[in-house]
Parts: structure tokens; C-alpha cells; sequence
């Protein structure tokens, strides 16, 4: 069993049409794994639906908790890309023994269809805590990278090794 947890981010956003703003509304996760016909047995939970700008210590110690509660050895988190660093590393300080954390996330909403970037990562995302060590991880662009290892290229959108 992997578990997923939903902490907001450009993955989940919506767009208004009419104000051109983006907002939160329900997380896309379980009809992203449908859409991906996606056979390993996986568990939704949302946390939170916050931009990662905006995300907290409280919000992280709630990432935290739950990981570190969690009964599955694998699991996922969505996340807004601009501080999912951030968030990696305090995983990674938390020392959460014997569990393979994999934070993703997408520079472009999955309700923006084919132009996402959100369904590869996920599927990334997915493949590699099936198979990589315990330890806390980034996936993003097809990479993943240890946690203490990577940054977001603000110039590029993409994700790269230090």
C-alpha cells in the first residue's frame, strides 16, 4: 500500500475564468490514478490545500505527524513546488525511520489538461517510492533527487541537482 498525502499546491489548483485567479477546490489525486489506470493499492488522505508560499511550521509539523503515524513504508506527498525543499528537508530532520518519502508536485494545474506536467510527476512520484530506499526525496521533470541535493531553477521551471 502507498500512502498519498494532499498538501495543495499548483497540482490542485482550478482556475476562475472570470477573475483569472486560481483557487483550491478538491484535490485530483484519485481521478489522476483512475485516469492512469494505476494498479497498486493506494490511499488518498488530504492534509491541507494550502500554495506552498503560504505554508507554515504548523503546516509542516502536520506533514510530519502524519508520516511518521503512518503504518505504510511508502508514501507520497503533493506539494507546491516553491518551498517543497523546504518541506524535504524537515522530513529529512525529523529522522523518520524505515519509510521512502517522495514529495512531488507540477509547475502547471492537472485542470489545465495536457499541458500539466502533474500526471508524469505523479507517476514518477509513485515509481520511485516503490523501489528507492527509505530516506526523503523530490521528484520532479522524470528525477528524483536525495533531499539535502536539489532546488528549484526559478529561471527554468525545472528541477536540478546542487
Amino acid at each position: 500500500m502507498v500512502q498519498v498525502y494532499v498538501t495543495g499546491g499548483t497540482f490542485d489548483k482550478e482556475y476562475n475564468f472570470i477573475t483569472g485567479e486560481l483557487f483550491f477546490k478538491d484535490t485530483h489525486l484519485k481521478e489522476m490514478f483512475v485516469r492512469g489506470r494505476c494498479t497498486p493499492d493506494i490511499d488518498v488522505k488530504t492534509l491541507m490545500m494550502v500554495d506552498s508560499l503560504e505554508m507554515t511550521d504548523e503546516d509542516r509539523g502536520i506533514i510530519e505527524y502524519n508520516c511518521r503515524k503512518c503504518k505504510y513504508s511508502d508514501i507520497i506527498i503533493t506539494h507546491g513546488t516553491d518551498t517543497m525543499v523546504v518541506t524535504a528537508e524537515w522530513l529529512a530532520k525529523a529522522n523518520i525511520q524505515d519509510k521512502t518519502i517522495v514529495l512531488t508536485g507540477a509547475m502547471i494545474p492537472y485542470a489545465f489538461g495536457t499541458s500539466s506536467d502533474g500526471f508524469f510527476n505523479l507517476g514518477s512520484a509513485l515509481a520511485f517510492a516503490s523501489v528507492l530506499p527509505p530516506g526523503v526525496y523530490v521528484a520532479m521533470n522524470g528525477r528524483y533527487f536525495n533531499w539535502d541535493n536539489v532546488r528549484k531553477n526559478r529561471k527554468t521551471g525545472f528541477f536540478e541537482e546542487i
